[in-house]
């Protein structure tokens, strides 16, 4: 037996045989040819369409369970349609180098200055277009990739690195967990794999001297241990502490189905964060008691015209059906920013963050406005829909929206068509402006929402997007609290509730210290709510 010792990114403990992967590396020589550009770029178009297609679909596949990872890949493909990148391969071409050649060179450009930064996580970043590269290689080249989707049950997958392609095609149903010689604790391998549920160690020295194919493995994710060959007495140690773990995992489930109390009796409402009615089997699974943030963004995206009212109000109806009588919150659409929708044609603003994007927009275009709000109205009359309006900065944004609001409900009277007249209406607050004049606010509606992650970065002058400004991500800073403090304590003082739906409110560092500044509803993603709803019960 041998005992290895790795970097835990994913939890979890897991019994299997080895599927050691190696990956055949693509091989590209710097020779120049006689080969026509333009026949070159044709080879080229051709390659880059079917790797747009291939991450498109892993895309696709993984949007409809975790769709906050399955970002990565959208990532992925603007990387493919950057002009800057396309600049560098045509400069490489018109020295006569080859295809390959050329493009693997201009992709080692861009690497090189990711990994020149001081930072880690922008070094993980440098991986993934390790992926991509590789994945236009073999389609210039038509060689095969090693198809990870299909291994046979028990597997334990062996490698030096698994890029995030190769991870999100991994078959959950017979690979119990994967071990890497290379890799970290930020990379988005093991932000998927964490999300994927599948336990994973990376970073363990000398890992194929110490394993070979079909080898017994024990792999425990929460600590990075791997065991090769394990003993009776370890596998039996093992696949007890498995069953323990699955047994807690279970009745954290079943108690998370129960309203959470804190110890002096103060009820704190738990809901979900989702993107789709694909969404509500987990959020009810977990112990959602509602929803406190749909982004109905996901609607519109991936397609070439806005949905219509008819498709807006079915996925509205769906939810609000399946949580009845608990409540939905449903948010106006926030694009803009870091969300872009190609066919609304909007103007290019040198800082769509603080530009035309959510509350703003929908004032703007006022139909696309309306046939939501319709949407949304029509589907409150099938169970406890609320309305939410995103990045309010200043009182005369609510008494506009809420002025449409009251045509549209004064239309649907006309028309005979049923909704709930007495429809809560709350705001994000995640600009500083609204949090430090929500005493105001509070009057023009029924609760508020904080969005920390906005309200984090507004606070600092920080895009939220940039690495390089990661340091100023924090949300748990004095400032910060302040603000949610001065909002909690506004609505409290008109009677009405405040709730936390960014980030924040499923960090369990963050949850106790959000619950002692008086918030009254924490939303997350699912997954997170039975340790939220232990953490409360415990505070």
């Amino acid at each position: 037996m041998k005992h290895l010792k790795g970097i835990p990114v994913s939890k979890g403990i897991s019994l299997g045989f080895a599927v050691v992967y190696l990956k055949r590396k693509i091989e590209v020589n710097n020779s120049k040819d006689s080969v026509p550009i333009e026949e070159k770029k044709k080879i080229l178009e051709k390659a880059l369409e079917k790797t747009k297609e291939e991450i498109q679909l892993t895309y696709e596949n993984l949007k409809k369970s975790n769709p906050k990872e399955a970002e990565i890949f959208e990532a992925h493909l603007l990387v493919l349609e950057d002009p800057t990148l396309q600049e560098k391969i045509n400069k490489y071409l018109e020295s006569q180098y080859n295809l390959p050649y050329a493009v693997k060179s201009a992709f080692e450009e861009f690497i090189e200055a990711l990994q020149n930064l001081q930072s880690e996580y922008m070094k993980e970043r440098a991986q993934d277009l390790y992926d991509i590269l590789d994945s236009l290689l073999r389609n210039i080249l038509n060689v095969p990739k090693v198809d990870l989707s299909n291994l046979p049950p028990q597997s334990i997958v062996v490698a030096v690195d698994l890029t995030p392609s190769d991870t999100a095609s991994l078959d959950r149903k017979n690979v119990l967990g994967f071990i890497t010689e290379k890799g970290g604790p930020t990379s988005h391998t093991a932000i998927l794999a964490e999300a994927l549920g599948i336990p994973a160690v990376v970073g363990v020295e000398e890992l194929f001297e110490s394993i070979h194919d079909g080898d017994e493995l024990i792999i425990d994710g929460t600590n990075g241990d791997v065991f090769v060959n394990p003993a009776e007495e370890t596998k039996k140690q093992y696949t007890n502490l498995k069953k323990e773990k699955e047994e807690e995992e279970r009745l954290l489930k079943e108690k998370a189905k129960e309203f959470a109390y804190t110890k002096d009796g103060k009820r704190i409402e738990v809901a979900a964060n989702i993107g789709s009615p694909k969404d509500v089997d987990k959020a009810l699974e977990m112990g959602a008691e509602g929803v406190g943030l749909y982004r109905t963004e996901f609607l519109f995206l991936d397609r070439d015209t806005p949905p219509t009212e008819e498709e807006q109000f079915e996925a509205y109806k769906i939810v609000a059906e399946r949580f009845k009588p608990h409540p939905v919150i449903i948010r106006t659409l926030d694009i803009g920013g870091d969300k872009q929708i190609p066919y609304l044609n909007l103007e290019k603003e040198l800082n769509p963050f603080l530009g035309v994007r959510a509350i703003r927009l929908c004032l703007k275009e006022k139909d696309l406005f309306k046939t939501q709000l319709r949407a949304i109205l029509r589907a409150s009359a099938f169970g406890n829909v609320l309305i939410m309006y995103p990045m309010i900065a200043i009182k005369d944004e609510i008494i506009e929206a809420n002025k449409v609001l009251n045509e549209v409900k004064e239309d649907l009277r006309r028309e005979n068509i049923p909704f709930n007249e007495n429809i809560k209406v709350g705001i994000m607050v995640e600009i500083p402006s609204a949090a430090l004049n929500a005493e105001e606010l509070v009057d023009y509606v029924d609760f508020f929402s904080i969005g920390t992650n906005d309200l984090t970065q507004y606070t600092y002058a920080s895009d939220r997007t940039n690495e390089n400004l990661s340091y100023l991500y924090r949300p748990l800073d004095s400032p910060i609290l302040k603000l949610i403090k001065f909002t909690v304590d506004a609505s409290h003082m008109k009677g009405k509730w405040t709730g936390v739906c960014g980030e924040l409110a499923g960090d369990p560092e963050a949850i106790p210290i959000l619950v002692n500044l008086g918030v009254d509803e924490l939303s997350m993603s699912p997954s997170k709510i039975p340790e939220a709803k232990r953490i409360i019960r415990s505070i």
